[in-house]
């Protein structure tokens, strides 16, 4: 980890302020990262291409990688493009090819060259990368990172080293957390580090960008805080919602979810996607809960897609009354038989 007292500059993100610079500071996939140590010990480096959802450590472990092997002259030896600005094949041609066909002089070691977001990049682009892969293996290395790895041409897979970053555990997001908290003299409550290790969902990137948000705007961090500043319904309203949803007549239940969605300033996807979550954890027969995850599903689909938000609460709050029906019919079933 990055020393903060040796830190001169205080106004950087604390993503990058607590990023790793080797690689025994990172957090989880000890496998990947034991893997990697052996082929830097051994110099049998190969091509990488790194995939898994975002804020899984894919960036900060080849950086650290980097370092590691670079130290003093990390500057000279890596180049760090990020794909989704210069997707087209005129960088590859221009800055990549540039980069890869000169030799340092000074070092027998290979150059690195860091593809950030490479699945934006497009197919003609991707091929043309193929070829420099293959011209310059003596001389450079390639890392590939990106989340979605079937937009990446199978010529440029087969000759990569794969490793997925699954997402991380909550220990290890927590322990980063609790490291960050005390480095910065924070003031956080047990239940403010639970909350924000749960919205995080196993993205480290995002569980240090809410803490920071967050600390900005009060001195004591607690749940309700993290929920406020962040703009996601409490646990506590969403089982509110979701206890009206499956007790309540259709348009109490509606005005209810309506006037709380005007009043908390929240979006009906965060609680559409909290009540997905909480669902899970009731009791209840199974074909109703089969077809509320399924009318879930449909109805975060329409929304994302621009469809009003006032209809798809009306469908949301409709398919519970359907589901009790449902139920009930079913129990009703259980008795006769």
């Amino acid at each position: 980890m990055i020393d903060v007292n040796s830190t001169k500059k205080t106004n950087l993100m604390w993503v990058e302020k607590y990023r790793p610079t080797n690689l025994n500071s990172i957090s989880s996939h000890e496998h990947i990262i034991s893997t990697i140590q052996r082929l830097i010990d051994e110099d049998c480096f190969p091509h990488l291409l790194f995939y898994g959802p975002p804020g899984t450590g894919k960036t900060s472990t080849i950086i650290a990688c980097a370092h590691q092997m670079y130290q003093k002259n990390y500057g000279t030896m890596v180049l760090e493009l990020n794909a989704s600005d210069d997707r087209g094949i005129s960088v590859v041609r221009e800055d990549i090819k540039n980069f890869a066909s000169t030799k340092n002089i000074f070092t027998n070691q290979f150059k690195l060259i860091i593809l950030d977001e490479a699945d934006s990049m497009t197919n003609d682009a991707q091929t043309a990368l193929r070829r420099v892969i293959e011209q310059f293996t003596k001389n450079v290395r390639f890392c590939l990172i990106c989340n979605n790895i079937n937009n990446i041409i199978q010529a440029i897979q087969s000759r990569c080293t794969k490793f997925r970053f699954a997402p991380l555990d909550n220990k290890f997001i927590k322990e980063r957390i609790e490291y960050i908290i005390k480095q910065e003299n924070l003031k956080v409550e047990e239940d403010g580090i639970n909350a924000v290790v749960r919205l995080a969902s196993g993205d480290m990137r995002k569980a240090i960008n809410i803490l920071q948000s967050v600390s900005m705007t009060t001195t004591q961090i607690s749940e309700e805080v993290v929920y406020r500043c962040t703009g996601n319904p409490d646990l506590k309203d969403i089982e509110e919602i979701t206890q009206i949803l499956l007790k309540d007549d259709f348009e109490f239940a509606y005005q209810h979810i309506q006037n709380f969605i005007i009043q908390k300033g929240i979006s009906l996807l965060d609680i559409l996607r909290e009540i997905h979550f909480y669902c899970l954890s009731i009791d209840f027969p199974q074909k109703s809960m089969i077809y509320i995850l399924m009318k879930l599903a449909d109805i975060e689909t329409r929304i994302t897609k621009g469809c009003s938000d006032k209809i798809q609460l009306s469908s949301l709050v409709a398919c519970f009354q359907q589901a009790r029906e449902l139920a009930t019919n079913e129990e009703m079933n259980l008795e006769n038989n």
